[in-house]
């Protein structure tokens, strides 16, 4: 046979003509073990991810523009961006009572318009912070804390006052946290839950520092608050606020501090709802500690007990009163100036609380602590010759008790010793509740344990500048030590669990036992409370002693 090439043919014999075929296929066989191969080894890439955020190619009119005059602003970017929690990321100063019309959010888009529907004050400079809300569409890079600026007359304001936020109780402040700036002219202490600020920033969620941009010269009052409305205006009743006593004047370049505090709020009573056939339910904003309930039926007085909700942290208060028919009762409540009176219709709900002793305490009962039992029902009498307590070699043990009647517990306090068992006893009668009914036998057993499982801390206390003051050792946020000082600057806690304590101070000024909130409108700030700035660690069987200036 004749193979040819481009430039020339010649004749191949039948075993070569065979030979040729084969080569090729073996070439064929090579070549796609050769792609496997290759194949196997990478895998097509999209080239490194995207880490650069959007960039503003142009804007109309121009950032930074004076004699501004229009209604509308159009901010063009070199990528398809996206806008997200605009409401929360964006802050307008001064603020504006009609909020702009702000396209697109949500969707992707290369540009961003604002359309201003408020009117705008003459001779001020505007600024659009937007925070963390622009990102590009693909990759979600923020263009962080992006502004707009515009002057309505000839020139842009440049001051700047800076600061931090602190939360008066909590060791973290919370986040989006408002700054506000009002003329100290104008200002009165009802300005505001009134009147929205000259200027205003927010720390966003991430910081704990501000910075008040673009001012006018002047002096001016200072607040801060957790605005839950975000309406720029305060409500005590679910707002926190922190505010500067005293006038700032611009230009300065002080470092501000404000503190927020959550407000006491005044004693409100909800109206009372049945929940049993022996028990009322009351629910409260405010402190309840000076509070006077009384229950009257067909104008005569009902004796009743209030006893504190058993779920923790509920502002709300039990009432019992007789097994006696009524179908109504007449509930009135006192509290300082709070006076209301409320009529509860009676219901035959069938179920009536009745007496029900449960142990509060574990089975491992700590030394610090006293044996506790709880009662369902109010408690009135207590037989303590009814009650023995032994260890276990059943020798008896002396011991002390002692009735709570709001939280209806009974603490039993006594001697402990190490590594013991112990059984407390109760014979029927030794407990009569509101209703003449008393227990049935009862029997609790506990036991403590070595000294060696707990640990003992030493507190060396500097620099602290005045007295009492209250120290606490919490683990989340709950208080589990707690010790009063007078004058001494060295504290202990002995045979406490081994745990990661946070420590603080309070600095008790009323030197009532406990921390208290400010008061806005008496200019009071609330008591202040350093903390430790590290976990204290206490492990089993060590001593651990830690220095703590108070600075």
């Amino acid at each position: 046979m004749y193979v040819c090439s481009n430039y020339s043919c010649y004749f191949v014999t039948p075993l070569l003509d065979k030979m040729i075929q084969l080569k090729n296929i073996a070439f064929l066989l090579a070549s796609l073990l050769l792609l496997t191969n290759c194949a196997k080894r990478g895998t097509i890439s999209g080239g490194d991810k995207d880490t650069i955020a959007p960039r503003i190619v142009s804007s109309y009119p121009d950032n930074f523009k004076t004699n501004f005059k229009g209604n509308e602003i159009k901010i063009n970017f070199s990528e398809l961006i996206k806008v997200k929690n605009i409401n929360k990321q964006l802050i307008i100063s001064p603020p504006m009572k009609k909020q702009p019309i702000i396209i697109p959010q949500g969707s992707a888009s290369k540009f961003i318009s604002i359309k201003i529907l408020d009117t705008l004050q003459d001779n001020t400079t505007y600024s659009f912070n937007f925070g963390q809300s622009i990102t590009d569409n693909n990759e979600g890079n923020p263009y962080s804390q992006f502004k707009y600026v515009f002057s309505t007359g000839s020139y842009l304001d440049s001051l700047t006052v800076v600061g931090k936020v602190k939360d008066a109780f909590e060791q973290k402040p919370d986040n989006f946290v408002s700054i506000m700036l009002y003329d100290a002219k104008t200002f009165t202490d009802s300005t505001v839950y009134k009147e929205t600020p000259l200027y205003i920033t927010n720390t966003l969620d991430s910081l704990k520092v501000f910075s008040l941009e673009n001012l006018k010269e002047g002096t001016y009052k200072m607040v801060a608050m957790k605005d839950i409305s975000s309406n720029n205006i305060y409500n005590p009743s679910i707002d926190k606020i922190g505010f500067l006593d005293y006038t700032i004047t611009l230009p300065t370049a002080d470092l501000f501090e404000l503190e927020l505090f959550e407000e006491k709020k005044a004693f409100k009573a909800d109206k009372p709802s049945q929940e049993s056939n022996n028990k009322l339910f009351l629910g409260y904003e405010g402190d309840f500690k000076n509070s006077k309930i009384t229950a009257t039926y067909d104008n005569k007085e009902v004796p009743i007990r209030i006893t504190k909700f058993p779920e923790k942290n509920k502002d709300s208060v039990q009432i019992f009163y007789p097994n006696i028919k009524m179908d109504s009762l007449k509930i009135s409540v006192t509290n300082g100036l709070y006076s209301k009176t409320f009529s509860s219709k009676l219901k035959d709900l069938k179920e009536a609380d009745t007496l029900k002793i449960e142990k509060k305490s574990g089975s491992i009962l700590p030394f610090r602590d006293a044996f506790v039992i709880k009662s369902k029902t109010p408690i009135v009498a207590i037989d303590e010759s009814k009650i023995t307590l032994r260890n276990k070699d059943s020798i008896a043990i002396q011991f002390t008790s002692k009735h709570i009647e709001f939280d209806e517990e009974i603490v039993f306090d006594f001697k402990k010793e190490e590594d013991e068992k112990y059984t407390i006893e109760l014979l029927p009668g030794a407990i009569k509740d509101f209703y003449d009914t008393e227990n049935d036998s009862l029997k609790y057993n506990f036991s403590t344990q070595q000294l060696s499982d707990y640990g003992n801390l030493k507190i060396n206390l500097s620099n602290v500048k005045r007295f009492p003051i209250i120290i606490e050792l919490l683990d989340k946020n709950e208080v589990l030590y707690k010790a009063i000082s007078t004058k001494e600057t060295s504290i202990y806690f002995e045979t406490i669990e081994p745990k990661l304590y946070t420590l603080r101070i309070i600095f008790d000024d009323n030197a009532n036992n406990e921390w208290d909130t400010g008061d806005y409108l008496a200019k009071k700030q609330a008591e202040e409370i350093i903390y430790f700035p590290k976990l204290i660690d206490v492990r089993a069987n060590w001593d651990v002693e830690q220095d703590f200036i108070l600075d």
